[in-house]
């Protein structure tokens, strides 16, 4: 990323645009600006951009920082450039279409950082082919007193789940409160399926495993158990991107991780503190995931 001496203009991939603010604390808690932010995208694009490219991106803004609340964005705005990718994707159950950013390049990613964009959600399925997911996602979220080990034991069951339904299971640290079970599939599947096929996967876990799992979406019906989500799989929903900053105080980012992590992992380990010395000595854990994806989700 180039700049020219009064630090405002930024020069990515040979385009060229303004970092506005770039002093603007975005992160009260830690100290972190817009140019943090923006700096910290730069370094992780060659990584991050790949899990977006093709997708549908939904944005979570916070042009006030953390602290004063966001808000989250598909239709992209109509002062974006010309040469940021947008895609019309159509409303299902509704007249018209939403015109969803498609992040392929590193000066798109860098560029939605000036809008003070801090989380990167994206869609289960690429443009070219909307109902046909190429991921399926199973989200755990933790009741507030799990213990870490409870929640790391639970994240190895639904892996081995994914396996025995000929799913290749990939772990991600979600940079909020619990993990994500991934698996890379090869679009053949439309979302029905893959949303009955991942909602039976749960439903067997929580059938043999009542007192550690539930799939009731009421928090107050949950109890002290696991919250296994899998309503992402679902066509217009989304999931934070690898790599993604996360809007919470210490600056988190969504981390996969490789099968040797789990047991020393955290929700929040890693973020824009340490995530480029991470890169640095490791490369991207999903780098090659598609290699494994898997025609469809049985159980």
């Amino acid at each position: 990323m180039a700049r020219t001496e009064d630090a405002e203009r930024l020069e990515v991939d040979g385009r060229r645009f303004e970092l506005t603010h770039p002093d603007k604390v975005l992160y009260p808690a830690d100290g972190c600006t817009k140019r943090d932010v923006a700096d910290y995208l730069c370094s992780v694009a060659a990584a991050m951009v790949p899990h977006m490219r093709g997708k549908p991106l939904t944005l979570r803004r916070f042009p006030d920082g953390v602290q004063a609340g966001g808000f989250f964005q598909k239709e992209a705005s109509g002062h974006f450039p010309d040469w940021v990718r947008v895609a019309s994707v159509p409303q299902r159950g509704e007249p018209g279409s939403v015109h969803h950013v498609v992040c392929d390049d590193a000066a798109t990613l860098v560029y939605l950082a000036t809008q003070a964009t801090l989380e990167f959600h994206i869609g289960l399925s690429k443009v070219e082919d909307l109902d046909k997911p190429v991921l399926v996602v199973l989200d755990l979220d933790p009741p507030p007193d799990c213990e870490l080990g409870e929640l790391r034991k639970a994240v190895r069951e639904i892996c081995r789940r994914f396996d025995a339904a000929g799913l290749s299971p990939h772990v991600q640290a979600t940079g909020g409160k619990g993990f994500h079970v991934v698996a890379p599939l090869t679009g053949e599947q439309g979302f029905d399926e893959v949303r009955t096929a991942s909602r039976e996967l749960a439903d067997n876990a929580v059938r043999d495993h009542p007192d550690r799992f539930t799939t009731e979406h009421r928090k107050d019906r949950r109890g002290d158990r696991i919250f296994l989500d899998t309503n992402r799989n679902a066509y217009g929903q989304t999931m934070i991107c690898p790599y993604s900053p996360r809007a919470r105080d210490g600056a988190p980012a969504a981390t996969p991780l490789d099968s040797g992590e789990l047991s020393k992992a955290t929700p929040q380990g890693h973020g824009l503190a340490n995530m480029t010395r991470r890169l640095a000595r490791k490369t991207d854990p999903w780098a090659t995931m598609h290699r494994s994806a898997a025609h469809s989700v049985t159980e």
